[in-house]
């Protein structure tokens, strides 16, 4: 009597032999080694050309080449600003590259919180005003996006369509139209300059971050929001316990963008924000520091730019793993 092994119908057959335990671990790991030589030949280049000598040294030296540019590009004149802020002002002008000619001065950083600048008052201007920014886009490109994406209403695409229209019209010619709303509202009566609102209020008309969202919203699977509603779960429920705490990372690409358009914003904030007889009760950095620049010495104000400018670089470093990763908006939902 013979005695035949009986091969599970997960087991790979290689002719008429069953495939050994040890011989299927083989083959998931050629299998793997075959996915990634797919993968790594998928750029430019391919492994099998990376490997050739002829091919990698002229392509590693011209990636050498381009990493130092952007190095220098990018990142040295904000090493200059902080340099100049810690240089006595004659020593930036007459050796602007020196590297501390007669040693590092803190007296640029004392004056720039002194009485002449007051850089302390609109900082922390500069912070409410990107708090408020922050908050109303929030707001706005959340419930927006899904109102669009997950509510669906009958003329969602209609409405949509609206909003991409507004993509392609310039800032500059809404302008004029806008102040003329902020001076004269027609619900509330009163003017809104010199006040915070006048900036908060429509940072929330960005037709980016509501589109942004709203694409961030599609990606995520129907099938939690219908076993959410089969529970009893409300449009408010749904959107507080289920949706928010799903789209942290496009929360947190949203605001990065609204915090570090808020602290760079020029004109708007100078248009609404004249300040009158004490400016430093409203203005932000990004207005106050161009218009002190006649009458304040070099150093104290490269100082305060230096300080100014800090701040979106930290809070970028800081949000860099949710920025980067609500770039693959569907890659970040899992389960």
């Amino acid at each position: 009597m013979t005695f035949t092994p009986v091969v599970s119908p997960d087991e790979v057959v290689l002719g008429q032999k069953p495939v050994t335990p040890r011989r299927q671990r083989e083959l998931r790991k050629s299998k793997v080694r075959v996915v990634q030589d797919a993968g790594a030949d998928r750029g430019i280049v391919s492994s099998a050309d990376w490997r050739r000598p002829g091919v990698r040294f002229p392509l590693a030296t011209m990636q050498l080449v381009l990493l130092i540019l952007l190095v220098v590009v990018g990142l040295l004149p904000i090493l200059w600003l902080i340099k100049s802020a810690l240089t006595d002002t004659q020593d930036t002008l007459t050796q602007p590259i020196a590297i501390f000619p007669h040693g590092i001065t803190w007296d640029n950083v004392a004056q720039a919180f002194g009485i002449n600048i007051q850089i302390q008052n609109y900082f922390l201007n500069t912070i409410w005003v990107a708090a408020g920014e922050w908050v109303v886009q929030i707001v706005v490109a959340t419930t927006g996006g899904y109102a669009l994406s997950i509510l669906k209403p009958k003329y969602g695409k209609v409405i949509t369509a609206m909003v991409l229209a507004t993509l392609f019209l310039p800032a500059i010619v809404l302008l004029i139209p806008l102040y003329l709303t902020i001076l004269h509202p027609l619900v509330i009566g009163g003017s809104l300059l010199n006040t915070f609102w006048a900036v908060w209020l429509p940072s929330g008309a960005s037709a980016f971050n509501v589109v942004l969202v709203m694409r961030f919203f599609d990606s995520l699977p129907r099938e939690i929001f219908e076993a959410a509603e089969t529970d009893g779960a409300g449009p408010f429920r749904l959107f507080w316990l289920i949706v928010l705490p799903m789209s942290k990372p496009i929360l947190g690409v949203v605001t990065v963008f609204a915090i570090i358009n808020a602290w760079k914003d020029f004109l708007w904030p100078l248009l609404v924000l004249p300040g009158g007889s004490n400016p430093a009760s409203i203005q932000p950095l990004s207005v106050r520091l161009p218009s002190i620049e006649g009458t304040t010495e070099l150093g104290p104000l490269l100082a305060s730019l230096t300080i100014s400018t800090l701040i979106p670089i930290v809070l970028f470093l800081v949000f860099q793993r949710t920025f980067l990763s609500g770039g693959g908006f569907g890659g970040a939902v899992k389960g």
